[in-house]
Formats: C-alpha cells, structure tokens, sequence
C-alpha cells in the first residue's frame, strides 16, 4: 500500500486563545515548533517529542498536533502495530493504530482531544484503513483528572466517537483483564470485505488459533512430538 497523507488545518477560539489543530506533518515541520514541557504521558517531554520525529517519518505513521502560535499543547499518533503485539499478527497493511493522543493539562477542556481526531479523519486515505485504539484503564490519568473510571471511560468513548470509533469486542487478554479496558475501532469504507473478515480474526485471535489446534489433521498429531 502507498499511504497518502494530506495536510489540513483547522483553528478555532478557547479560553486560552486561538488554537490551531493540523497535519499530518514530517518531522521537519515539527521541528519549527516547540513542544510542551508537561506532553509528559509516556515519557520525559524531550524524548517523547523524539519519538514523534521518528513516527512523522514512517511510510504510514501520521502525526497531527494542536498547538498555539509555536508551541505543541497536543498530538495524536498513527502508525502500524508494535511488532511484539498481537495485532501485528496478521501483517495486515490496512490497520494501523491510534498509538498516542496526549493533552498538556492545561489545555485539556478546550476539545483539543476530539479535535485532534477530527482533524486526522480528514483525509480521505483514512477509509483505506482499520484504525484501532487499545485503551487501558492503568494509562489514564485519573489522578489528574479526579474522575472515576468509569467516567473517565465515559469521556474516552465520546472523544473517540468524534472520529468514528467505537468499542468492539475481543478476546485479547489484556484488554479482558478489565472491564473498564475496550477496544476503538473505526473501520474505513474502503476497507475489503477480506480484511474485515482477517481482521475479526485478529480480534479473536485466542478462539482462531484454538480453532485450528482442533482441526489439526490426525497425521500432523501423529508426527507431533512426544511431551510424556
């Protein structure tokens, strides 16, 4: 797949000034800006801004941040499963991941979340994928933010629904380690009906991969080694 990215920005009033919400950019672009001390989520402010320049420049990986005149206040990132995770299983070009979206605290109320992810979907290139998210309850910042977890999930699924991603179900173990964990899922009109088909596998791989252990031909257990 060649992954086209078109630019597109959008700037709009808060209560802390204009805000401009644009991408994806290169890691060129980004360089021009500076970027908030307290985008401290993941990691230490500079090497998370690190991170970003190397995903910018992935074939697939997209960038879109939200920001004052020079200064990043917020990102989403898009970029193919890490390898080591089961939803790289598949190699499935058309699914890429919400990796990251992060606000600096603040600028969080002023629907620069939702934003962000409005702004991704722009680009039309976006129905050619499956797009996940995989939320974990212990990545929230519910200290921060004083809310439960519940309505902090609340919240997440409205962001994500700006975007049009939507809890699905699967039987991956981390996720099913906690309710309150889910899976987003947004899948573009121009996805194949065979990359749905392959990517419901993926969601349950656990139940695929015992499904075909089941229908393992009676020469292959024969030849199986023996564990006594």
């Amino acid at each position: 797949m060649k992954h086209s990215k078109e630019f597109h920005s959008v700037t709009y009033e808060t209560t802390k000034g204009p805000i401009t919400i644009e991408g994806p950019l290169s890691s060129e672009q980004l360089k021009k800006f500076n970027f908030h001390e307290k985008l401290i989520a993941f990691r230490p402010a500079k090497k998370q801004f690190e991170a970003l320049l190397q995903i910018a420049d992935f074939e697939e990986g997209r960038i879109i941040i939200a920001r004052t005149e020079e200064m990043i206040v917020g990102y989403v990132t898009y970029l193919y499963p890490d390898p080591l995770e089961r939803w790289s299983t598949f190699n499935m070009e058309e699914l890429i991941v919400l990796g990251a979206i992060e606000i600096a605290p603040e600028y969080r109320g002023e629907r620069v979340a939702s934003n962000l992810i409005k702004v991704s979907m722009m680009d039309d290139f976006m129905e050619n994928y499956i797009i996940i998210s995989t939320e974990y309850y212990w990545h929230w910042d519910l200290e921060g933010t004083k809310l439960s977890i519940w309505d902090y999930r609340k919240i997440m699924e409205k962001m994500m629904a700006s975007g049009g991603l939507s809890p699905a179900p699967t039987d991956d173990p981390e996720i099913i380690s906690h309710p309150a964990n889910t899976l987003m899922v947004r899948i573009g009109k121009n996805v194949s009906t065979e990359a749905i088909e392959q990517f419901d596998k993926l969601r349950f791989l656990t139940r695929y991969e015992q499904t075909k252990k089941r229908k393992q031909p009676i020469s292959d257990l024969r030849n199986a080694p023996n564990k006594t």
